[in-house]
């Protein structure tokens, strides 16, 4: 049995297993570090894909908003980080109407951030993760998009075949 530790997001109690602890460093580091407040940090972000006629429920570990606008989705890890960006760039163009301008991979050691419209990795390592303040700016000179809807199918797809583990936690 794994003993139970506290999110330091939502102070939840949850089981400490998996990538838990991965995720309880990043999110420390994106309120203490990087300056974004818990309150704009979404946890456990719902998201259900469709597959033969079936709803398929999963989540997104975070959903990381500046203001009122998701900025990035994040996947924390507990093994290598590379594994898992088609994963969450799938997850940032489908978990809303628009998608989210940034999809991440870490395991809070390293981090992979791709741009999800373009699909592109345009940083690499913890120093690459936009600051609060960086995160302001950026969004004020992005657009909401809307992923293409004959692409949704072959997207929900992808993003099922990556998440077997995590549907229906």
């Amino acid at each position: 049995m794994f003993e139970p530790i506290r999110d330091f997001i939502t102070g939840r109690e949850i089981d400490n297993v998996g990538s838990e602890a991965s995720r309880q460093i990043f999110e420390k580091f994106l309120v203490e570090t990087k300056g974004f407040s818990k309150q704009e940090i979404y946890v456990d972000e719902s998201l259900i894909v469709q597959f033969k006629g079936e709803d398929y429920v999963s989540v997104i570990d975070l959903i990381v908003y500046c203001k009122t606008r998701p900025f990035m989705a994040v996947t924390c890890v507990a093994g290598s980080i590379g594994s898992y960006e088609r994963e969450i760039l799938s997850g940032a163009r489908l978990v809303y109407e628009f998608q989210v301008p940034f999809a991440v991979s870490t395991d809070a050691r390293d981090a992979v951030i791709m741009d999800t419209v373009s699909g592109k990795t345009i940083g690499k390592g913890l120093d690459a993760i936009p600051s609060r303040e960086a995160a302001e700016r950026r969004l004020a000179s992005i657009q909401d998009i809307i992923y293409a809807p004959e692409k949704r199918k072959l997207e929900m797809i992808i993003y099922r075949s990556f998440n077997m583990e995590k549907i229906n936690r």
